[in-house]
């Protein structure tokens, strides 16, 4: 796998999904040495069920143990410091990663509890803790999500979880975006697998969870993150660590010099359930699904939701054909490939958010 590829499977079976996309990485290659100390970092920024939108679900951690483990590594570790006011140890239990590491006799290492020492970030100091900085090999787990305070969240972020409690209080304080950039100058970001089963529509502790069904696959933070934005309706610049972090090295947001390789149909997910909190069905209101696949439909609740913060959202608007049911129908206006046949549509399987949000600003809005 190269740095400019983004590897993308949908489905429901997370587990079976995360083994065959750490396979078509080639993962095992990448690593190396079986001897090498791999360490899973996901996030559990709070004590909270992965189904809620908030942490990393534990089919992916089993997917990979079970894929490292038949590739012949042993040294195998799930690592993380929840936020400031959380005990890992609950976040842990919550998430039912205490279940995973007792089946695969994997060790899990509280960073909260660990020692740490200073590094020069590219002109900042910043403290991390020595486990994490120790294994050989990261992969890095986060979840596809929005935040309160830097708008989105995934692989730049998540590394915030292997710096002390003390330095995340100060990162705060600092204001986050800066801080972040500089921390991934020195954080290990070796291979990244992103949950995006259910990530928050724009809070990280979970509560508004948009069904996607699809994990994703990086080499790259800084082009991971900027397909974050992309897919959440957003622009880089709306997240300024991720320029930041370009311009200190870390990576590229260059998406369309990207290899995006789909691994499956993103129609495999059809017909999924989609839970909704009251927020999430105030923004279904103006769909008309039939039969859509998660990773479309839950764009088009993203696109919407960046609609309805800029006050675009009115009465009387027909509502947005979307799914496989759709298919030689017409409508009104619809996105996806599935409705072609619409009077406008949107082409793509499925189109990003930020595609959807400017088709429907300039077709569906007066």
């Amino acid at each position: 796998m190269n740095k400019t590829d983004i590897l993308i499977i949908h489905g429901t079976d997370y587990k079976a999904m995360t083994k065959k996309l750490l396979a078509a990485a080639d993962l095992a290659a990448d690593i190396g040495d079986r001897k090498k100390h791999v360490a899973l970092k996901p996030n559990l920024v709070t004590a909270h069920a992965p189904s809620t939108g908030a942490t990393t679900h534990a089919e992916l951690l089993a997917g990979t143990i079970e894929y490292l483990q038949d590739e012949g590594f042993s040294n195998i570790s799930i690592m993380e410091g929840s936020w400031v006011g959380d005990r890992t140890g609950d976040a842990f239990r919550a998430a039912g990663y205490d279940k995973v590491c007792k089946r695969y006799q994997v060790p899990f290492v509280d960073l909260q509890q660990d020692s740490w020492k200073e590094y020069d970030a590219k002109g900042m100091k910043i403290k991390v803790c020595d486990q994490a900085m120790a294994a050989d090999y990261m992969i890095n787990m986060p979840v596809l999500k929005g935040h309160c305070q830097t708008v989105v969240t995934c692989a730049l972020k998540n590394n915030k979880g292997i710096i002390p409690n003390s330095e995340k209080r100060r990162f705060h304080t600092m204001g986050l975006h800066k801080p972040i950039a500089h921390l991934n100058t020195v954080a290990p970001n070796h291979f990244i697998l992103v949950d995006n089963i259910c990530g928050d529509l724009d809070f990280e502790e979970g509560g508004n969870p948009v069904v996607m069904n699809r994990i994703l696959a990086f080499k790259d933070p800084v082009l991971c993150d900027s397909f974050v934005c992309s897919s959440m309706g957003y622009s880089i610049e709306d997240v300024p660590y991720i320029p930041l972090a370009e311009r200190l090295g870390v990576g590229s947001s260059d998406l369309s010099k990207a290899n995006t390789i789909y691994l499956n149909d993103a129609q495999e997910a059809a017909g999924a359930k989609f839970p909704m909190t009251r927020r999430v069905e105030r923004l279904a209101a103006f769909t008309a699904p039939k039969d859509a696949c998660s990773a479309c439909y839950g764009s088009l609740i993203y696109a919407l939701d960046r609609l309805n913060d800029e006050g675009r959202l009115r009465k009387g608007l027909p509502p947005v054909c979307i799914g496989q049911g759709y298919k030689g129908q017409s409508g009104a206006i619809g996105v996806g490939q599935c409705t072609r046949s619409c009077e406008k549509s949107l082409p793509g399987c499925p189109p990003k958010a930020a595609d959807m949000a400017a088709f429907l600003r300039e077709n569906w809005i007066s």
